[in-house]
C-alpha cells in the first residue's frame, strides 16, 4: 500500500472514530481509549466511595516503621505489610542501616527475594505510631546480638505508640528490652525462650499487652495486622480491610498448633528445631546480661 491510500484510510478511519490521536499526535485503536475511559471511570467511583465513607476511613496520620533485616521470614513481613498498605493517610518505611537489599543469609538453601530499605535509621522519623519486627531465622539470632539495631529499637521503641512483632520478632524486641514485664508470644518453638528476656511467654495468636503487640508464628501477621488495624482505626474499617484481602483462611488440615497437630508431626518439628531452640535461648541469656 503506498502512503497516499495509507493517508486516506487513515482519515476515513478517525471520521468513523475508528482512530483517535493522543496527545502525542500518535493514532492508537478506540479500544485504548475504551480501557482509558473504563480505567478513570473505575478510580472516579473509588474517589466517590470514599468521600461518602470519609468518617469510616479517615484519621490522624500514621507513621510505621517496620524493620527487615538480612535473614528475616519474608512472611511475617509481608502478610502486615498487606493490611497497612489498606490504610489511608499512612506512612510506610521499611528500616534498615543502609538502603541496600537486604536478603536471607543462606544463599545457597534458599530462594530469595531481596526486600529493600526504604529508609536508613538515622533517617528514621523520631515517633513511630507503630514499630514493627518481623521474625526469621537464621536473622532473628543475629539481630538480637547486633548492637546498632537493638540500640535502634530501644530508642524508638521507647516513643512509638505501639511496639509490635511477629514470630521471634518477640526475641528481637526482648533483646532490646522493650518486652520486660509484658506479656508476649512468639512462634511455638521459642515461645518459652521470652522467659530468658523478661517478658511473660503467653500462648495466643496474637497478645496485646497495653501498647505491646506480638504475633504468633509467620501467618498470625495478618491476623496481628488487622488486629493493629482495628486499634489504628476502627473495627469496621479492619474488617473492611479483611473482605478487601478475603482474607477467609480454610486450611486443608486442623495442625497449625502444638495442641492440634498429630504426634508424629510435633515430634518430628521439635526435634528439627532443637537446636535452634537452644541457640535463641543462650542468645537470650547473653541478651539479658547485657541488659542487667
Amino acid at each position: 500500500m503506498d502512503r497516499r491510500n495509507f493517508t486516506k484510510l487513515s482519515a476515513a478511519a478517525s471520521l468513523t472514530g475508528l482512530v483517535t490521536r493522543t496527545a502525542a499526535g500518535e493514532e492508537t485503536p478506540r479500544a485504548n481509549t475504551a480501557a482509558a475511559a473504563s480505567k478513570e471511570s473505575a478510580e472516579q467511583q473509588h474517589l466517590d466511595a470514599m468521600q461518602r465513607y470519609a468518617a469510616l476511613t479517615e484519621g490522624p496520620k500514621l507513621t510505621i516503621g517496620m524493620l527487615v533485616y538480612p535473614g528475616m521470614f519474608l512472611q511475617d513481613l509481608v502478610g502486615p505489610l498487606a493490611v497497612f498498605e489498606s490504610l489511608m493517610n499512612r506512612d510506610i518505611h521499611l528500616l534498615w542501616k543502609t538502603l541496600d537489599p537486604v536478603r536471607n543469609e543462606k544463599a545457597e538453601h534458599t530462594t530469595f527475594i531481596p526486600v529493600p530499605p526504604t529508609t536508613r535509621f538515622a533517617d528514621c522519623p523520631d515517633h513511630l505510631d507503630v514499630l514493627f519486627v518481623p521474625g526469621g531465622v537464621p536473622g532473628t539470632l543475629t539481630m538480637m546480638e547486633d548492637a546498632e539495631v537493638l540500640q535502634f529499637l530501644a530508642d524508638r521503641g521507647r516513643q512509638a505508640r505501639f511496639v509490635t512483632s511477629v514470630c521471634t520478632g518477640s526475641l528481637i524486641l526482648g533483646a532490646a528490652g522493650l518486652l520486660k514485664g509484658y506479656r508476649a508470644t512468639s512462634h511455638w518453638v521459642t515461645l518459652d525462650v521470652l522467659s530468658e528476656l523478661g517478658a511473660i511467654p503467653t500462648k495466643g495468636r496474637i497478645v496485646v499487652d497495653r501498647n505491646r503487640i506480638t504475633g504468633g508464628g509467620v501467618t498470625a501477621g495478618i491476623d496481628f495486622g488487622l488486629q493493629l488495624a482495628a486499634l489504628l482505626r476502627n473495627d469496621t474499617y479492619a474488617q473492611a480491610v479483611q473482605l478487601y484481602l478475603e482474607y477467609d483462611p480454610a486450611p486443608p488440615f486442623d495442625a497449625g498448633s502444638p495442641e492440634k497437630a498429630p504426634p508424629i508431626v510435633n515430634q518430628f518439628l521439635s526435634e528439627m528445631f532443637a537446636e535452634l531452640k537452644d541457640a535463641a535461648t543462650q542468645a537470650a541469656k547473653r541478651a539479658s546480661k547485657r541488659l542487667s
